[in-house]
């Protein structure tokens, strides 16, 4: 094919090479010419003059055999040029004039490619070339061209459409390579001269083609069966022409082709198409085979555009190159085998196809899901081939668009030779089916044997009966189920068709009425400069109601969506399963049998789609359709298949342990139920109890001197200071509350404080009593008696409860939800509103503390048996020390252990102070009675 377009460029530039050598080369001689004849006048005038040499003489002959020489030169060159123009002629007539034709005020060219072989050429140069008639018969270009014939007619009794215009056409065989093409279209644009003989140079204006030939030009051509074509009819020639088959999307360019139409789709709609497909079944990871050309590499290219953002990749791309078609399909066969991908994408022509497929049936790879294009969906030859059938199960394709077009049938059946003597494309056709010949004689004939072939024979085949018809016969020509591309040719005429009338009506004021018609009376000067504008601007409804317009060189982009399903005889048929209208996909999924024989979509895809709870991570230097799936962190969650990333739940929620939802946070807070709480107010209560001992103890024993001696007063009210304190960290136990919040500060404050005002007292009456045995100090004793010592512990108590009175009135603690922590639960807790009162409560209870300490420890020398100050010093030595490791406990601490951190700092000291005061003083009174009397006591 790319060797006919390089023939066909090189005839041209050497022709116009040609035509400038002579234009320039005859100036030259001219010129030479001119001077010669100059010269030899002047040496003429000259040869008289008396000299005995004249030279003038000698100069005369000089321009006489130069003239001689350039009339030689002359007669040559006219020689050479009717040489070429012979050569130029037999290049491009051939001995059969075959084609179909029909007269009319105006008419359409068809160029359809009835025979796909080409004979071959004698480059040897030893003769003149001379070409025979292509072979291969095709069974559906005749179809299309009885479409394009059926429609004319139709046009033609039309009342409505080109009323008072009749339509004609001459249609010819375009053959298979572009080469025999560019002579058909030459034929239809210029005339087909049958004679180079003419001695005169050939006039190539169009009034001297028509003076030649007598025909009638046509403005436009239906055809270009191919890209190719399409490219050489609209670049060399440059006529308008409609495309019926012609779909690369290199003809949208309105500025190399501005005269190119086309009733196909481009194929970016039909790579479209399948691209959603892919989208909507989530294949990821899809194999690609493709023709090597621009079909194959400009469909796979907008397929990848349009699955970028579906994550959609492609497994491998293979190309096949229809002069290597064997080994380039082994190759591909391989490829698929080793491939993962189950989804195998198709662009390429149905010969490349049917080569894959035996090559996949050799190796019984059959598990594969083929996505079809235009090109081979609906395949007759594939879909009848026993061998492939294994291989094609459930193929999906996109298909051009089937309608149908009322009494084609039968006006196919009707077709007979005998009603059409000189149509040479149905005698050709008439020998195929029957095997006999439709005249007595024939020059080209066709065996049923050839007809499958393809080849032209000379044989004698014996003359028709005339009882032969196309009625009842089940022939691919005579099918009507399903009309794609001669539906295509259909409204091609039917476009051209509205054109000329628009064309061809006159405008108001201007209409010479022709015939009591509406048109024009300028039939027979139709420039295709002005149908290209009303071909541009057509825009009309078909004969089966569907609305057609040009977007361009396009029309709207239509399709079918096919599937091949078998039939219970073993057989594949194809279905109808949706259809594709522009950017819309109508897809009736349930009516797909797919390669596995059941309505299960398969599964193409590198890796399988992260289930929820997960996301997915690419891995590293691979596609993005290959990668792992991690778990979601702890407060994410994805709740769908195939997540890219994980959702962070809202600061209420926490993801459920499977990361597949958000769920609320539990409230968490330090409660009689769990180990920790059961633990701390098992301490409380024992605490609790134990002090109880301690005080009915003492209150047993309230009369000893060991109780006496103490300031039994103070110790029962020390006692009860320190069973307030073991109660108050139950408080702090419990779901909390607006009042437990208020009430546990308040406890635990006034108690720590009257605690510890016990002590400071009880130590200032220790100092107090030794200082008064100094003389001059007997009335200091006086001044902290009963009533001053009772009076002392309740204003310094009364004081904490200004503090806490005001905190708690101004800014009190409040249950508050702690969002802060990350986990599954949240914190309920008393919030501090104002650090200030709780810091004012603690520095208080800190300062008396220290207070009592600094005096226990002045007091701790002092002359006695039994100093009671060596065991304040020591319980405020163990209360100081819990208290100071509490506030960094507390700050650091969270949740729940905040409060744990402050009920056990409440414990430990109280249970600081209980011991080292009470306890070896039980023990002196319980297990050492000797010892408790006044003598021992108030020795030193």
């Amino acid at each position: 094919m790319l060797q006919d377009e390089f023939d066909i460029l090189g005839l041209k530039v050497t022709l116009e090479c040609a035509m400038a050598f002579v234009v320039g080369f005859s100036l030259v001689l001219g010129y030479i010419g001119l001077l010669a004849c100059t010269c030899l006048l002047l040496a003429n005038l000259a040869q008289n003059l008396p000299d005995n040499f004249n030279e003038a003489k000698l100069i005369t002959f000089i321009p006489c055999l130069l003239l001689v020489g350039l009339l030689g030169r002359q007669l040559g060159l006219r020689v050479g040029l009717q040489c070429v123009q012979t050569v130029t002629c037999s290049r491009w007539v051939t001995t059969s004039n075959q084609g179909l034709f029909q007269d009319g005020d105006v008419l359409i060219g068809g160029l359809f490619i009835l025979h796909y072989e080409s004979p071959a050429i004698d480059k040897d140069f030893t003769q003149l070339p001379h070409y025979k008639p292509c072979t291969g018969f095709e069974q559906d270009p005749l179809q299309y061209i009885y479409a394009m014939v059926f429609a004319v007619e139709e046009i033609n009794h039309s009342k409505t459409l080109l009323p008072g215009v009749k339509l004609g056409y001459h249609i010819s065989d375009s053959c298979g390579p572009p080469l025999w093409a560019l002579r058909a279209a030459l034929s239809l644009v210029g005339g087909d001269s049958t004679s180079c003989n003419s001695a005169e140079p050939p006039d190539y204006s169009t009034e001297g083609i028509k003076e030649r030939t007598g025909d009638r030009l046509v403005p436009l051509i239906i055809g270009g069966a191919s890209t190719v074509e399409g490219q050489i009819l609209s670049r060399i020639l440059g006529p308008l022409s409609i495309s019926y088959l012609a779909s690369c999307p290199c003809l949208n360019d309105r500025l190399q082709y501005p005269n190119f139409f086309r009733t196909i789709p481009s194929d970016i709609y039909q790579a479209r198409a399948i691209a959603q497909l892919a989208i909507r079944f989530n294949w990821t990871w899809i194999g690609a085979v493709i023709a090597n050309n621009d079909y194959g590499h400009v469909a796979i290219k907008v397929f990848q555009e349009e699955t970028q953002g579906a994550r959609v990749c492609l497994a491998f791309v293979e190309t096949l190159d229809r002069e290597n078609i064997v080994s380039d399909a082994r190759r591909a066969a391989l490829t698929i085998q080793a491939s993962a991908a189950r989804v195998i994408l198709m662009f390429t022509w149905y010969t490349d196809v049917k080569e894959l497929f035996m090559q996949l049936a050799k190796i019984n790879e059959t598990d594969r899901q083929f996505l079809a294009s235009e090109a081979w969906s609906t395949s007759g030859d594939l879909l009848q081939n026993i061998a492939t059938s294994k291989v094609a199960n459930g193929v999906v394709g996109v298909a051009i668009r089937s309608s149908a077009m009322p009494g084609f049938e039968n006006y196919l059946r009707n077709l007979n030779p005998i009603h059409h003597p000189d149509d040479e494309f149905l005698k050709e056709f008439w020998q195929a089916k029957f095997g006999c010949t439709p005249e007595a004689t024939n020059l080209f004939s066709y065996s049923p044997s050839s007809f499958k072939s393809g080849s032209l024979q000379k044989a004698s085949l014996p003359p028709c009966s005339g009882t032969e018809s196309l009625e009842g016969v089940e022939h691919p020509f005579t099918d009507t189920s399903q009309l794609r591309v001669t539906y295509n040719v259909y409204l091609a005429v039917y476009a051209a068709a509205h054109a000329l009338h628009r064309l061809l009506s006159c405008p108001d004021g201007d209409s010479s009425p022709r015939n009591n018609s509406s048109t024009c009376s300028y039939l027979k000067h139709i420039a295709p400069i002005e149908l290209l504008q009303h071909l541009n601007n057509v825009n009309f409804t078909t004969p089966q109601g569907e609305m057609f317009y040009f977007q361009g060189a396009d029309i709207p982009a239509k399709y079918d969506l096919v599937n091949w399903q078998k039939t219970l005889e073993g057989s594949q048929k194809l279905v109808l399963i949706g259809r594709v209208d522009g950017l819309d996909l109508h897809l009736n999924e349930s009516a797909i049998q797919w390669s596995t024989g059941s309505n299960q979509v398969p599964i193409s895809v590198c890796s399988k789609s992260c289930p929820p709870g997960t996301r997915e991570a690419n891995r590293k230097g691979e596609p993005l359709c290959c990668f792992d799936c991690i778990p979601c962190a702890a407060g994410e969650i994805s709740n769908k298949t195939g997540s890219l990333h994980c959702e962070r739940c809202p600061l209420e929620f926490w993801s459920n342990v499977e990361r597949t939802a958000c769920i609320p946070r539990q409230l968490d807070f330090l409660s009689f139920n769990e180990i920790l709480g059961i633990t701390l107010t098992t301490a409380a209560v024992f605490g609790t109890i134990v002090t109880t001992a301690v005080f009915m103890v003492f209150l047993c024993y309230r009369q000893t001197p060991m109780v006496r001696a103490n300031n039994s007063e103070l110790s029962f009210l020390l006692l009860l200071s320190l069973k307030l304190c073991f109660l108050c960290s139950l408080v702090f136990i419990g779901r909390p509350s607006v009042w437990s919040c208020r009430f546990q500060q308040a406890a635990f404050g006034i108690s720590f404080v009257l605690c510890v005002s016990c002590l400071q007292v009880k130590t200032i009456v220790v100092l107090a009593a030794f200082r008064s045995a100094r003389p001059g100090a007997e009335a200091l004793i006086r001044w902290f008696g009963p009533g001053q010592q009772r009076g002392s512990v309740f204003l310094l108590t009364c004081i904490q409860i200004i503090i806490c009175a005001i905190w708690l009135s101004l800014s009190p603690p409040v249950p508050q939800r702690d969002l802060g922590f990350q986990g599954s639960k949240v914190t309920l807790e008393c919030a501090m509103a104002s650090v200030v009162g709780f810091s004012l409560v603690l520095g208080y209870i800190g300062l008396l503390a220290c207070t009592c300490l600094l005096l226990a420890f002045l007091a701790r020398k002092l002359p006695d048996n039994f100093n009671e100050a060596k065991l304040i010093t020591f319980s405020m030595l163990i209360f100081c020390a819990v208290w100071v490791a509490f506030v960094p406990a507390y700050v650091s601490s969270s949740g729940k252990y905040t409060v744990a951190v402050e009920i056990f700092a409440i414990l430990a000291s109280s249970y600081g102070l209980l011991f080292c005061i009470f306890a070896p003083k039980c023990f002196i009174i319980l297990l050492r009675p000797e010892k408790n009397n006044k003598k021992h006591i108030m020795a030193r």
